[in-house]
């Protein structure tokens, strides 16, 4: 796919290199996979600037891994390394002896993998970086995608790289108003519904645009057969990404995630479920994997009582809601039943998810300093969005709406008044209510 957007990310990657050239810089690029960081790291770098070197670090023996990134080392940078390297360490003081002469930029590409490989890799890249990085001129990057393992390496104030790295970058998924302009690219009369859809299938991730985007699926019903083919690269990608996220615990992470989906969103439920206490799985897939979020009333004290727990990510959510609990019809061959299921469930589904799109997007147009949904704890009063500017002491109400036929004006403003009776000192501030339906898209 063409490189889209991505602006400020491209010139805070660029400021750094310029940085590099006086002194070495160590910055750490995260993101969840597929979000597109080599990309990004391409597309900052490759410009002809400086020599730029890319080397991904896969699973495999440290030895036969050396000699691979030794290899594409004398190539791009046109040297000669005496000898064989056997230890990553050893790879990388040649590597920085190369940058006491000249300036350029070395991307190590999937870094976590090192703590598979060889662990003490990191302590080596230590002791190196701490002996030649004010004499050098190297500008390091390095990409990770395992949140659990990137977390470890760079703020467990433990290991050998805590500290070490001169900044970090967490790239996010794609913003409404860029996926519109990529949408665009493609397909100019693109409809607000298809939009959705896109949205609903990828939440903006760059892998899951490109698929449907390649694949010509530009319509919901395009995409819903794109990823029920039988060459779908879609099905398969859920387990593969979230088995190496969660290492050896993935089962009660894919049965907690299995739950929500379903609807068993509260701690209470999940552990009557799992037979044991979930506070603590529940607070990493939302702390360090950013794949739930727990939702509770706007302005409201932190309480388990009136707390609920979502899968946040939109392609976890979808994948987890028409893969995996269809898994059993995917065994069966019967993609064409799954891909039923999908249809008649698509609208109803896509609710959430227009209602994310658009909290995305008032963030992004930065009207709200705060912003969230509300619901008593009787649950007769809920109102979508509620997004609050401190600066203009003003609040929005908002109800979202696939269908904008159901929107009902007075019934808004009774939730609205039921609202400030809870939150007694908002009541002096300026408010607006409204409909968000496709057609703000």
């Amino acid at each position: 796919m063409k490189f889209f957007g991505r602006e400020q990310e491209l010139k805070e990657l660029r400021k750094v290199r310029d940085l590099s050239f006086d002194r070495s810089r160590f910055t750490v690029l995260t993101g969840r996979r597929r979000v597109g960081k080599t990309e990004l790291s391409r597309e900052a770098f490759d410009d002809g600037k400086t020599p730029y070197l890319n080397l991904p670090i896969t699973r495999q023996p440290e030895v036969t891994l050396c000699a691979q990134l030794q290899e594409e080392a004398e190539r791009v940078l046109h040297i000669g390394i005496h000898g064989t390297c056997m230890r990553f360490g050893d790879l990388f003081r040649e590597l920085m002896k190369e940058a006491e002469k000249r300036p350029y930029t070395l991307v190590l590409d999937e870094f976590q993998e090192f703590d598979r490989t060889n662990p003490g890799v990191y302590g080596d890249i230590q002791h190196v970086w701490d002996e030649y990085h004010n004499k050098t001129k190297l500008n390091l990057v390095v990409n990770g995608s395992i949140n659990r393992l990137m977390n470890k390496i760079f703020c467990d104030d433990s290991q050998p790289l805590y500290g070490r790295n001169t900044g970090t970058l967490a790239l996010k998924p794609f913003s409404t108003t860029l996926l519109k302009e990529i949408f665009r690219f493609y397909k100019p009369d693109y409809t607000n519904r298809d939009l959705l859809a896109l949205w609903t299938v990828s939440g903006g991730v760059a892998r899951y645009v490109d698929l449907m985007m390649s694949a010509h699926a530009f319509t919901k019903e395009a995409m819903l057969e794109e990823i029920f083919s039988m060459l779908s690269a879609y099905i398969p990608e859920g387990r593969t990404i979230l088995a190496e996220e969660f290492g050896p615990d993935y089962g009660t992470y894919f049965t907690l995630l299995a739950a929500i989906s379903s609807g068993q969103t509260t701690s209470a439920e999940m552990k009557n479920l799992l037979g044991v206490d979930v506070g603590g799985y529940l607070a990493k897939l939302e702390e360090q994997y950013s794949i739930v979020v727990k939702k509770q009333p706007i302005f409201e004290k932190t309480t388990a009582k009136n707390c609920h727990f979502l899968i946040d990510d939109c392609f976890f959510r979808f994948w987890f809601r028409f893969v995996y609990k269809l898994n059993y019809l995917n065994e069966l061959g019967r993609r064409d039943r799954m891909l039923e299921l999908a249809r008649r469930d698509f609208d109803t589904f896509s609710g959430y998810a227009l209602e994310r799109y658009f909290t995305a997007k008032l963030v992004e147009e930065k009207r709200c300093t705060r912003i969230g949904g509300w619901w008593d704890r009787k649950g007769e009063n809920e109102i979508d969005i509620v997004c609050e500017d401190e600066d203009a002491e003003t609040l929005g109400f908002y109800e979202v709406k696939v269908d904008p036929s159901r929107y009902d004006a007075t019934r808004l403003e009774e939730k609205v008044k039921a609202f400030f009776a809870k939150n007694l000192d908002k009541q002096s501030l300026q408010y607006a209510m409204g409909l968000l339906s496709l057609d703000d898209m």
